[in-house]
């Protein structure tokens, strides 16, 4: 469980940060989500906890918005000041690059891949949330169509339709920024 856990939380994390755009708020959401996996789950077989997971994480986000929905209508009705939605967000860190996939010989090649990255994730966050969800556990986590309908909770056409808009809006604002992938 321990092996598994780790494996997945720098990914997950961004995920989070992704849907949230705060980073103790998406800390707090990873660590619930480990925990709820680890509390309910701990004697499944490692080959069903990258699905369980991520049914975990997007249903914790998920019940983070409803609170923070009530937290405003609450705070809302009961005081004069009105909840800041302006959160302004780190850049994040670089994705980990796997074992023998490209990897750029020069400080050049890193700075230029950096930059990339770093306007990939600035896109994926205007995605919209089932957009992104969808696009993150298809490419991302590399769940296939089944296993990224059952984390979502909706079927698999769904899921097609989510990630093939997200990649054409992908595509379409890096284009528009000079990324040619």
């Amino acid at each position: 469980m321990s092996d598994f856990l780790a494996s997945i939380e720098r990914r997950a994390f961004k995920q989070a940060l992704f849907a949230v755009r705060d980073e103790e708020t998406a800390l707090d959401i990873v660590q619930d989500s480990m925990l709820k996996l680890a509390e309910k789950y701990g004697n499944k077989p490692a080959g069903e906890l990258p699905m369980l997971f991520q049914r975990i994480l997007q249903n914790t986000i998920r019940d983070f918005y409803r609170r923070q929905k009530v937290r405003s209508l609450w705070t809302t009705l009961l005081s004069a000041f009105s909840p800041s939605d302006d959160v302004d967000a780190d850049p994040l860190e670089t994705l980990e690059i796997e074992q023998g996939s490209y990897s750029p010989a020069t400080p050049h090649g890193n700075l230029e891949q950096t930059q990339v990255l770093a306007i990939i994730e600035e896109e994926v966050k205007k995605l919209p949330p089932r957009q992104r969800e969808a696009f993150l556990m298809r490419y991302w986590e590399d769940m296939d169509i089944a296993e990224t309908a059952t984390a979502m909770g909706c079927s698999e056409g769904s899921v097609k339709t989510h990630c093939s808009r997200a990649t054409h809006s992908l595509a379409t604002a890096l284009k528009a920024r000079g990324v040619e992938l």
